[in-house]
């Protein structure tokens, strides 16, 4: 996908969703696992409407077998996940990382397996650099 786009959140729920349920999904498999998951309960149009929208911006592809129509993600929760967390570091912290660290343990101490896993990923980022 050229640009991706944030998804609005009934968008995001229902590809939530999707990334746990193994393709190919149906209509009715996603309607089952919302109702299992939400206390919202979606109209079946609603539903068909809201993975329509999903199969436009490109985060679905969709093909018709026998009477069913049916859907697999192409963009994977990871992608996605990575993708919202960078422009929410870019939107609210400037594009620092330690601003967005700052944020999350102000006031509180970390523990030392925190660090470590900090240190960790430092030292790996350092090697990509080299």
């Amino acid at each position: 996908m050229a640009h991706m786009r944030k998804l609005p959140d009934a968008e995001f729920e229902i590809m939530k969703a999707i990334w746990g349920l193994t393709p190919p999904i149906t209509a009715g498999m996603l309607t089952d696992t919302l109702m299992k998951e939400s206390q919202k309960v979606q109209k079946s149009q609603t539903i068909h409407t809201l993975l329509n929208r999903l199969v436009d911006r490109g985060f679905l592809e969709t093909k018709k077998v026998g009477k069913e129509r049916i859907f697999s993600p192409i963009i994977e929760e990871k992608e996605y996940v990575q993708f919202e967390t960078q422009n929410f570091v870019k939107q609210y912290h400037g594009n620092s990382c330690l601003n967005l660290l700052s944020a999350l343990y102000s006031g509180e101490a970390l523990d030392e397996k925190n660090i470590e896993e900090i240190m960790h990923w430092i030292d790996e980022q350092r090697a990509k650099n080299e």
